[in-house]
């Protein structure tokens, strides 16, 4: 589809609304929505959040989940660059961060491309704000000095045909993975081939920060076979390393002293 402009009225705002949790959404973010003439919102965006939007904004929504896309990306382009031409100030609603996995920096190219302004305003990002919820530091002094956010989701035709899963299992201490859950199981294979330990902790975590939050807490050569049993259903974020046994919601049977970093005997 090809992206059509002409003089501009208003400009673009990408926004990001954070994990779920409303008390996250940043006050900048707050006051585009509160001023809003069009909001254009995705899919993973809270009720709680939605309701913050001026109750006088056309509100569309262009969500995209797992074999139900709303609109095509170039259609939802094209859709803001008309808004734009028509209203000063058009939300692009994004959950968590819209450069983190949220496809924020092509609507921006493509936006700038045909003439209008962008301004990005950044959310908090479920890899990070997701763990802490759970009770899980992503990052540790005893435990983790390094951190990997990826995505378990890959476009086709993309860049480069796959993700290094090799290098990301023995260059991490830590692995946080967003829309990993359809393709956990070759996920698990591909870090268990590359040597880490079938016993590494994972967790996995179900509308974090919102009040439905769900969490399921296994090992590398148990979570498949968990998430079957309790039917374990996306969005969900991963989460993979040492930090985990460090959440304060873990099961009994999974929790040792020296998990906690307490004396043992």
């Amino acid at each position: 589809m090809t992206l059509i402009s002409s003089v501009t009225k208003g400009k673009v705002y990408l926004v990001g609304a954070g994990p779920g949790d409303p008390g996250l959404l940043t006050l900048r973010g707050k006051a585009l929505l509160e001023a809003a003439e069009v909001v254009v919102y995705d899919a993973l965006v809270s009720d709680a959040i939605l309701s913050l939007i001026n109750p006088k904004a056309d509100k569309i929504h262009a969500g995209k989940r797992r074999g139900q896309h709303s609109l095509l990306q170039t259609e939802t382009t094209q859709l803001l660059i008309e808004k734009a031409q028509q209203q000063a100030v058009v939300v692009r609603l994004k959950g968590g961060d819209p450069f983190v996995f949220g496809r924020g920096g092509e609507e921006m190219a493509d936006l700038q491309a045909a003439g209008i302004a962008v301004e990005v305003v950044p959310g908090v990002t479920a890899g990070v704000a997701v763990p802490a919820y759970a009770g899980i530091p992503i990052t540790h002094r005893d435990r983790s000095s390094s951190v990997t956010f990826v995505t378990g989701h890959e476009m086709a035709g993309k860049y480069r045909p796959s993700i290094a899963w090799e290098a990301i299992a023995r260059g991490s201490e830590t692995i946080v993975i967003y829309m990993g859950l359809h393709n956990l199981a070759l996920i698990i294979e591909q870090l268990q081939t590359a040597g880490l330990p079938g016993t590494t902790p994972i967790a996995l975590i179900r509308w974090g920060t919102r009040p439905e939050q769900e969490e399921l807490f296994a090992t590398l050569e148990t979570v498949v076979a968990a998430v079957a049993e309790r039917q374990f259903q996306a969005p969900a974020i991963a989460v993979i390393g040492q930090v985990v046994s460090l959440s304060p919601l873990l099961p009994p049977t999974m929790t040792t002293a020296s998990d906690r970093g307490l004396p043992t005997a």
